[in-house]
């Protein structure tokens, strides 16, 4: 038994107990987003709402654009090292709340009230993701970064499917209200698993300085910012899923030019995609686990170059739109971003003070979220501009820039030098 995990806490004991908590706590935090994403645009046109307003609904993400703002708070206030579980069981509460209110109120009549209620779920989900992002940092130890991502990867996929696909899909017998109950249930006995966990307090945090205010916790984080590097590896981060990002909004509108229909796009790209995702990421976690990481980086990104420039040599008409093609591609670029989404978390993961563990992965999550949104929101303008191949050559160049940054990341901050 390792001394670190007494007999008392047997939950998080085993490398299986701490990557089962931390995939249902992030499966938890997949929910809100992925209702919002995959079920409210279904019930919205349902009801008639306008295409404009379904689009306005997508600024319910923005609590985890964020976050950041608040994450030195929720480091403070009781979500330090040993005690993050004092915000992740409350907000799982609020969430499970959150879910039955939304429960009582319709499309139709209510849909000021519902939007609220969904920002304030992502609210939620978004604060908790920061406590649960810290408590990683505390239990994974670094041969488990790579695994450890990958169930929270998993686990937050898992949660948007669930939300968004499974119970869209079961919502023709459960009803709206149905659906908003099976998630307040599903949260609630996560809830109950999490309230029997207690925390082991992490190895060596009591003989580095203790960060005990929130000026203790923002200097810090001021001052791993600063360090060498630091900046070059938030580049990397804003940067991995910018050229995907674009390529992936306007890929879907490219094929249903081509004549495939939204079914097919649904089966092919929505579930054998998301099967495929699911998949690359844990690929991605058993290399991350096996190989240094800036290593699994460069080898991930490389991958991912081969089906981008499939999907750009559909765009010019240099490959043949067939369903062989677009499946075979599809699958392939899915795979890969799955495999390099959990290798850049761990990475990240493994770049952080731990002291700060819950506000340091924040600011990289944050930095994430905006080089992706940004370029997602940009992608239409860019194909109307320079069309689909434009859009896609571009998604290919700012890959091999993203690679271009990756080799030349100090070896100072490789994490399987630095803490194994």
């Amino acid at each position: 038994m390792n001394e670190t995990f007494p007999q008392r806490r047997p939950l998080l004991a085993s490398r299986w107990g701490r990557l089962t908590v931390l995939g249902m706590l992030y499966l938890v935090q997949g929910l809100p987003f992925g209702f919002q994403v995959g079920a409210l645009p279904v019930f919205l046109r349902e009801q008639g709402v306008g295409l404009a307003l379904i689009g306005y609904s997508t600024a319910l993400a923005a609590p985890w654009a964020f976050k950041i703002l608040w994450a030195p708070l929720v480091e403070h206030l009781g979500g330090g090292p040993g005690s993050r579980t004092r915000w992740i069981f409350p907000l799982q509460v609020a969430m499970a709340t959150g879910f039955i209110v939304a429960a009582q109120l319709s499309v139709k009549d209510d849909l000021v009230p519902l939007m609220g209620v969904l920002l304030l779920l992502n609210a939620l989900a978004a604060t908790q993701d920061i406590a649960v992002d810290g408590l990683a940092v505390d239990l994974l130890p670094p041969h488990e970064l790579g695994v450890g991502n990958a169930a929270q990867v998993v686990g937050y996929k898992l949660g948007m499917l669930v939300a968004g696909g499974v119970l869209v899909w079961s919502s023709a017998w459960l009803g709206w209200d149905g659906a908003f109950y099976a998630m307040a249930g599903l949260v609630t006995f996560i809830a109950l698993v999490v309230s029997r966990v207690e925390e082991p307090v992490p190895d060596g945090l009591c003989a580095e300085e203790p960060v005990e205010s929130i000026r203790d916790v923002l200097g810090a984080l001021r001052a791993s910012v600063a360090s060498p590097g630091l900046g070059l590896a938030l580049a990397v981060v804003a940067t991995y899923k910018m050229g995907e990002s674009i390529i992936d909004v306007m890929y879907k509108p490219f094929l249903m030019d081509q004549g495939i229909s939204a079914s097919q796009l649904g089966l092919w790209l929505g579930t054998w995609g998301m099967g495929a995702s699911v998949a690359g990421s844990v690929v991605g976690g058993l290399l991350a686990t096996r190989f240094r990481l800036f290593r699994v980086l460069m080898v991930a990104g490389v991958v991912r170059l081969i089906p981008e420039i499939g999907q750009l040599s559909l765009a010019t008409g240099w490959l043949e739109i067939s369903s062989f093609s677009v499946v075979g591609i599809s699958l392939a670029e899915h795979f890969a971003g799955g495999a390099l989404t959990t290798a850049m978390f761990a990475t990240m993961m493994g770049m952080v003070d731990r002291r700060i563990g819950a506000t340091h992965f924040t600011l990289f999550a944050c930095v994430e979220v905006w080089g992706k949104s940004i370029a997602a929101l940009m992608s239409g303008v860019i194909a109307e501009h320079f069309d689909y191949s434009g859009a896609f050559g571009l998604g290919v160049f700012l890959g091999l820039v993203f690679l271009a940054m990756v080799s030349r990341l100090p070896n100072e901050l490789e994490p399987s030098l630095q803490r194994r």
